[in-house]
């Protein structure tokens, strides 16, 4: 079965960039019609949808962190990347690594990581 694992810095500074990992496992990230996706939930708010990087390499992100917003992957690793820049408190949040296929469910998801934006 295909497992997510996220990690990342637990505290992040405001202004900086937050970066998080996904490690997949028993499953490629290269898969064909397959969308990488991080989603995250801030503290007593609804989950918000970050973007994605599919299959074949291309990325689409929430027109509302769209320009701060970058996704990446390394095939040779099977890990995807998540890099939002110039964080501020309002970042905080748990991040999530999903997978969504051709179902356009997010069939699979990591544990979560908890991000932190303190000075």
């Amino acid at each position: 079965q295909v497992q997510l694992q996220e990690s990342g810095p637990g505290l992040v500074k405001p202004s900086q960039t937050l970066s998080v990992a996904c490690t997949v496992s028993d499953g490629s990230i290269a898969t064909t019609d397959t969308f990488w996706s991080w989603i995250r939930q801030p503290p007593g708010k609804a989950p918000e949808w970050i973007g994605y990087i599919s299959s074949s390499g291309n990325t689409r992100y929430s027109l509302a962190l769209k320009s701060r917003t970058t996704i990446t992957r390394d095939t040779s690793k099977n890990q995807v990347y998540l890099a939002l820049r110039s964080v501020t408190p309002e970042d905080t949040a748990v991040y999530y690594c999903a997978r969504m296929s051709a179902t356009w469910y997010y069939d699979y998801w990591g544990q979560g990581t908890q991000v932190t934006v303190t000075s």
